[in-house]
């Protein structure tokens, strides 16, 4: 485990508390989904560093429909596989627990559950011109459809006064590429 893995695991924990096992999670499993239901986070791991996290449905970011489902019942017998299924880096994927056909929690991965970083800065033209900035406009052909325009790709390059890129977008158009414009390094 690497040390950013370690910090993510202690802020995991301050924030939320400390996890249960999957044993333990068993256990209480029916209190586990009714505290869920009522708004409560459990963080749930499986060999130390394995955890995912029974979240109430309202931690579940947009739409519920199309996400895979497993009955309560199911999701209590097979807990360590799907704690370790939730842990994989590449699966940020949701499971909705269900009782009759219907959510009543989720069980996500507890990276998930981690502060995304800042988007990046989007400065606009118009800020940026009046700051004294040069934006200058290029196009490019990806190859396919070029002469009627469909092909094409427009980028836009904010420098100041001595040179130094500010920003930098592209689109399909001059509108894009200019909404599109973003800081290079976050400030």
């Amino acid at each position: 485990m690497i040390d950013t893995d370690r910090a993510a695991y202690e802020d995991l924990q301050a924030r939320f508390g400390p996890p249960i096992g999957v044993e333990e999670a068993r256990a209480r499993w029916g209190s586990l989904i009714d505290e869920a239901s009522g708004g409560t986070l459990t963080l749930i791991t499986r060999e130390r560093w394995e955890w995912a996290a029974l979240v109430p449905l309202s931690q579940v970011p947009g739409v519920l429909s199309g996400l895979p489902t497993v009955y309560l019942s199911t999701a209590r017998s097979k807990l360590g596989d799907l704690v370790r299924q939730a842990a994989q880096p590449y699966e940020d994927l949701p499971v909705l627990l269900t009782r009759h056909r219907t959510p009543v929690a989720a069980l996500v991965t507890a990276r998930a559950l981690l502060p995304r970083p800042a988007p990046r800065s989007r400065p606009s033209a118009d800020a940026l011109v009046s700051g004294g900035h040069t934006i200058t406009l290029a196009r490019a052909s990806t190859g396919t459809g070029a002469s009627t325009g469909a092909g094409t790709l427009i980028t836009a390059v904010a420098r100041d006064a001595a040179g130094n890129e500010i920003a930098i977008g592209s689109g399909a158009d001059i509108g894009e590429a200019l909404m599109a414009l973003t800081l290079p390094h976050d400030t």
